[in-house]
């Protein structure tokens, strides 16, 4: 039996929702999918310049779930852009909060039901209006 799915937390707010090659009409492309916490590896780590410690810390999960999380991130990618395909960028945030004890800030997606308390302390919440 496989063990239950972890949330994972997605801090990253993201434009746009497809990225394609130039010139290319969406209708004659193949398309890949990154889901939100692949997009969030990759801002994390690649843009960030988190190490994968820090990074799997913030997304709570594990540093092993983080590698997973960013090595499929990285293929698809690399299919896209090797192989001329468009990617489209499942962010699905409608929230994001801010502890007002501890700071720690995290995003809701439309899936969850919302949390209102701090993952980090349980303390209750209040909207980020630096990050909306």
């Amino acid at each position: 039996m496989p063990r239950p799915y972890k949330n994972r937390w997605i801090y990253g707010s993201f434009v746009d929702e497809y990225f394609k090659p130039r010139g290319r009409r969406m209708a004659e492309l193949e398309e890949i999918q990154l889901r939100a916490d692949e997009l969030e590896a990759l801002r994390l780590a690649d843009l960030e310049g988190l190490y994968q410690n820090d990074a799997a810390d913030l997304m709570g999960v594990s540093r092993q779930t983080f590698g997973n999380i960013l090595k499929r991130a990285h293929q698809k990618v690399a299919d896209a852009l090797i192989n001329g395909k468009a990617i489209r960028m499942n962010s699905v945030l409608h929230g994001r909060y801010r502890c007002g004890r501890c700071g720690r800030g995290w995003g809701q997606t439309v899936h969850e039901p919302e949390k209102t308390e701090c993952p980090e302390c349980s303390h209750g919440t209040t909207n980020d209006p630096e990050h909306e």
